[in-house]
């Protein structure tokens, strides 16, 4: 009994010691221009850049980008920066019509390319996923291109495409998935990786790849989990169950359902809406928010009270200051 006393101690100090490793590393992934300070490792900037919406010269060009009305990579994927009262949302917009915005070789190349730009664009607010596509968000893999691939190839496309949803589910601003169609598989965990989720009452939604004797590989066993629950994701990944939007509105699987209007876009519509509702908020206090709230969900409740609690005191420092 006593060498367990004696023991706790520096159980509990290896303990802290963890969470304080913790706690910093997760204000790192605030970016460049963050430095350390005090007893817990926290962000710090300027509050002249707090002022002007964390405008920072050191970021480059990509922060002074003019705002079009639409910027075109390839016509399978279209990034259009919004203007005006919508200054600040970037819309990603899929249009693969001819292979149902199946995610191909090509299309996660660019979808990955758009991510690299947007996480460093600090004039970017919001960014939505949507569907250039009537009737359809995303049917997953492209499997008329999977099919074609010897065994080698196989893993190294699955993992791309788990490493571009990755990327989604990191960046630092809002996401916003519109589903005006059909989600399935890797179509649902892209949908999955945004920190919101809209969908049109006909939108038809799934984890579908048993069907096909395999398992969700981008994300979807880890993510599905995390919004609906364990046991209604085991569930519905055992059955491969297709939901329309009331169905997964009810479950928690989106936020909103919407009845779908003449133009197919009733979805993209309410996004656009949340998103507006967005932008007069302080642009720091989002990305800190968002990260204090994604890393907190992975640690236990004392570790995430002290990211919560650093993050806390830079926002508290800038509006003070």
């Amino acid at each position: 009994m006593a060498a367990a006393a004696a023991a706790a101690p520096g159980a509990l100090g290896t303990l802290q010691a963890g969470r304080a490793r913790l706690v910093a590393a997760c204000c790192a992934r605030l970016g460049p221009g963050w430095r350390l300070s005090g007893s817990w490792t926290v962000p710090r900037v300027d509050p002249a850049i707090w002022a002007r919406g964390w405008t920072h010269a050191a970021v480059g060009a990509a922060w002074r980008r003019g705002y079009s009305s639409e910027v075109k990579t390839e016509d399978e994927l279209r990034v259009r920066y919004l203007e005006e009262e919508n200054r600040g949302i970037v819309v990603l917009g899929i249009n693969r019509a001819y292979a149902k915005n199946s995610l191909s070789t090509n299309l996660i190349k660019m979808l990955s390319k758009a991510v690299d730009a947007l996480k460093s664009d600090k004039k970017v607010r919001t960014i939505i996923v949507r569907s250039e596509v009537p009737g359809i968000f995303c049917a997953g893999a492209d499997l008329k291109e999977r099919v074609k691939m010897n065994s080698s190839e196989v893993g190294p496309f699955v993992s791309k495409i788990r490493a571009v949803i990755n990327e989604i589910a990191n960046l630092p601003v809002p996401t916003i998935a519109a589903i005006d169609g059909l989600a399935l598989g890797g179509g649902l965990e892209l949908a999955l990786a945004c920190d919101i989720r809209v969908a049109a009452s006909s939108a038809k939604m799934g984890l579908v790849e048993t069907k096909l004797a395999i398992i969700p590989g981008g994300g979807g066993t880890q993510r599905l989990p995390r919004a609906i629950g364990m046991s209604l994701a085991k569930e519905l990944i055992f059955s491969a169950r297709v939901l329309d939007g009331q169905a997964a509105k009810a479950v928690g699987l989106i936020s909103h359902v919407l009845e779908q209007n003449q133009e197919g876009d009733a979805a993209y519509r309410k996004a656009l809406d949340l998103a507006r509702e967005f932008l007069p908020q302080g642009p720091v206090a989002m990305r800190v928010a968002k990260l204090a709230i994604n890393q907190g969900m992975e640690v236990d409740l004392i570790t995430g009270l002290a990211i919560e609690e650093a993050c806390y005191a830079q926002i508290t420092m800038f509006c003070f200051s």
